[in-house]
């Protein structure tokens, strides 16, 4: 089913093109409590189309070099190692790293899943040469965007910016579960507090962001996040770089 683009902050020729050049627009339950109000007030600022400008080279590269400690170039070779033809992005960002990952086939599959509309005109923009299907779905309510199963999910940064502790935050897993085929792969990065190599510019750039409600990771742990994993997929595996968690794992059967 195809559907017009809905208006964020783009005109309505963006949101038409960005329409026509994607496969699909299916809207999952998108919440309206008064955090995720809060969070579409602060990501306006972070993912609107100014700010998704400098994105690339300020997140993806200032800060997760010089604060975070895990170079992109980390980052995409996690996403080369894992990504699959049959791939389902979720919290995209700018697409950076699904523009530069060489997938498996020529003609991959690619869905893109987020709750900011910007950030998805943005990535399905600059990856229209996939085609990719477009999703807008808050992924802390169950998602029912009637998709079929992907291979592989990538959550790029995206766990330290949702809000609450690690248990109640890993409802993300257990909502994308139906996205993904049995013995598929789920994997990603996150910024953590605890149990890891917290870095002084990290400690105190995490402490703004998260009073400011930018972050919401004061309490994640490296073994809040392993508990999590473990306790719904197979084959978990976890590498430390700075203080961010590349994380891998296999859906049971």
């Amino acid at each position: 089913m195809r559907m017009k683009w809905p208006a964020a902050s783009d005109s309505a020729s963006n949101s038409d093109a960005c329409a026509r050049s994607s496969r699909t627009l299916r809207l999952g339950r998108v919440s309206e409590n008064d955090q995720v109000t809060k969070q579409r007030t602060l990501g306006a600022g972070v993912y609107g189309r100014i700010g998704l400008h400098f994105y690339d080279a300020g997140v993806l590269g200032i800060s997760s070099m010089l604060i975070w400690r895990c170079s992109s170039t980390r980052t995409l070779a996690h996403y080369q190692a894992n990504v699959s033809a049959n791939h389902l992005d979720v919290g995209v960002g700018t697409g950076y790293f699904l523009d530069r990952v060489t997938y498996p086939s020529t003609t991959p599959r690619l869905g893109l899943l987020d709750l900011n509309g910007n950030s998805l005109t943005h990535t399905a923009r600059r990856l229209i040469r996939y085609s990719p299907e477009i999703y807008q779905a808050d992924i802390l309510q169950p998602i029912a965007v009637g998709a079929e199963p992907f291979d592989s999910i990538g959550l790029n940064y995206l766990l330290h910016c949702l809000p609450g502790p690690m248990a109640s935050k890993a409802v993300v897993f257990d909502n994308l579960g139906p996205l993904l085929k049995p013995g598929g792969t789920i994997f990603g990065g996150t910024a953590l507090r605890h149990g890891v190599r917290l870095p002084l510019q990290a400690r105190a750039f995490m402490g703004v962001y998260n009073a400011m409600g930018i972050f919401g990771n004061s309490n994640d742990s490296l073994a809040g996040l392993r508990s999590e994993l473990e306790s719904r997929f197979d084959d978990v595996s976890i590498e430390v770089h700075g203080c961010v968690a590349l994380f891998r794992a296999r859906a049971r059967p």
